[in-house]
């Protein structure tokens, strides 16, 4: 089991309240989402709570008429919410008294997209998921709406634009995908989760096999999935009901996280030495989740790598040692891929298949031959990928400071000479980009961010740095002590569009916090 050093109230007693929170609720704790929210807007309006969500796109709006964060970030949340703006312009009676709210908001939101998408515009769009499908689907469908609109009065929509695709996102890629599920059918379960930007073959596809209700993890693809036939899947019904009940209207991201949310949350109260309680049925749940090719994020989404690493990694550390094997299953030329046939690699999901065989080996050292040369190839990779300026970046987030945590973790562990030269370096980038109040962040300080900057600086060693990382760390401490409202995490995570694990950042919280309480602890005391 889990070897227990010292005991840190009131974090201990925290992080066994999370994790038995996490127990309690299977769905997971995700941030809402615009992207999400709006597409059930669109696809599914007899759905409950329809007004509350069309309150809550025009309440998220920014000044400047997008949604969503800086650096592209805005572009697919805004495409989405304007989408359905329009959509329900289409929809609403002559003389509805919310015609003006929601001309007004549509209208902001396609002079935000024009702006984007104008000659010279310094703009590029995030590889978040399925935003080469997503994108061109929901321009056609805006321009489908504003010719529907040009033949009728609404005086604050210019409804003689039409908006163009992205340099870069071109309508063979969509076809080609479209094609491929049409093709592969039940065999291309990873793009089941983006089923809204199929259009009719969203419609028709009699090979989606719903799970718990949900399409691939997604209320805009179980909405697809339902379209304008309620009655075509109870379940799914069910899902979407309970999902905007639990928000009072909008929904969040992906959900379920069934084996993602506690895997990550088991692993970063675990190295933070918590005395904490875990609930035996939360190892169950990850147990359960392992098949031959490995974990997914939750039910109903393909196994992945990076949950399969992270689900063998937390039964590990509490006790329960399972054969990595699952994880070869990824491996490809040079590193490992989450999924198979993917675009791009992650850095992330590399250093936490680092951390699995790495640890495996660490226990089980005669299986070096099996496991041996994976985890020397992926430690090349990462040591490979580190910026010049010593940091990570990766796929599935937009923050530099958790791909670093990530890697610098994994590769602190695997001891060579270049390993610890490039966990020096991120230390320093790190201890360099802190802010003036003690928090870290790429737009604005943030509890996650700060989080992992406290984990690089407690959990690695740098040579005559001892004196200014522990007091940075201290400053970063001082700032999480002070931040502690869940309700106020920004999105960060990919999915189609940011999103915030709560209950993953919550965990990563405690962590860092009993970090720092442990070195602030007396040498006798430690």
């Amino acid at each position: 089991m889990r070897e227990t050093r010292l005991s840190h109230e009131p974090h201990s007693f925290g992080a066994s309240a999370l994790l038995k929170e996490i127990q309690a609720d299977d769905w997971g704790h995700v941030s809402v989402s615009v992207y999400e929210t709006a597409r059930v807007v669109s696809l599914v309006p007899w759905l409950t709570g329809h007004s509350a969500r069309l309150d809550f796109l025009c309440a998220a709006q920014a000044p400047d008429g997008s949604w969503g964060e800086a650096d592209g970030y805005s572009f697919v949340p805004t495409l989405s919410a304007t989408e359905a703006l329009l959509a329900t312009l289409c929809r609403l009676p002559a003389g509805a008294p919310e015609h003006q709210r929601i001309s007004l908001a549509a209208s902001r939101g396609l002079a935000a997209l024009e702006r984007s998408l104008q000659d010279g515009a310094d703009f590029s769009i995030p590889d978040t998921i399925a935003v080469e499908i997503i994108a061109p689907a929901l321009i056609g469908e805006i321009n489908t709406h504003l010719e529907l609109l040009a033949r009728h009065e609404y005086p604050l929509v210019n409804a003689d634009s039409r908006l163009r695709l992205p340099d870069g996102i071109t309508p063979a890629s969509q076809a080609s995908l479209r094609a491929a599920l049409s093709r592969e059918g039940a065999h291309a379960q990873k793009l089941w989760a983006s089923l809204e930007a199929f259009g009719s073959t969203a419609a028709e596809a009699p090979f989606i096999r719903p799970s718990g209700g949900a399409v691939g993890c997604s209320p805009a693809a179980t909405a697809a999935w339902l379209n304008a036939s309620p009655e075509r899947d109870p379940g799914a019904v069910d899902y979407l009901e309970r999902l905007q009940a639990r928000c009072g209207g909008p929904v969040t991201g992906v959900t379920p996280i069934t084996y993602f949310e506690p895997a990550w949350a088991l692993v970063s109260v675990a190295s933070a030495n918590l005395d904490y309680s875990v609930p035996p049925e939360l190892l169950d749940t990850l147990d359960s989740g392992l098949g031959e090719y490995g974990a997914p994020a939750g039910p109903g989404l393909p196994p992945d790598s990076d949950d399969t690493a992270g689900v063998l990694y937390a039964l590990m550390l509490h006790g329960r040692l399972r054969r990595p094997d699952s994880l070869l299953h990824f491996r490809s030329d040079g590193y490992f891929s989450c999924f198979p046939g993917e675009r791009t690699p992650s850095t992330s999901t590399n250093a936490h298949v680092l951390e699995a065989l790495g640890g495996y080996l660490a226990r089980e050292p005669s299986q070096r031959p099996t496991f041996g040369p994976s985890v020397d190839m992926v430690a090349t990779w990462l040591l490979d990928n580190q910026r010049a300026d010593g940091s990570w970046q990766d796929k599935w987030h937009a923050s530099a400071y958790y791909a670093t945590a990530s890697c610098v973790l994994a590769l602190a562990e695997y001891d060579t000479a270049r390993s610890a030269a490039a966990v020096a370096r991120a230390v320093e980038w790190t201890l360099g980009t802190q802010r003036e109040d003690g928090s870290w962040g790429r737009w604005r300080g943030t509890v996650e961010e700060t989080a992992y900057a406290v984990q690089i600086l407690l959990r690695t060693y740098l040579p005559g740095r001892t004196e200014i990382t522990v007091e940075a760390a201290a400053r970063g401490a001082d700032y999480l002590a002070r931040s502690d409202d869940p309700t106020s995490y920004p999105g960060m995570w990919h999915a189609k569009d940011l999103f915030a694990p709560v209950n993953v950042i919550r965990a990563a919280r405690l962590a860092a916090l009993g970090l720092a309480d442990r070195r602030r602890q007396p040498a006798d005391h430690r």
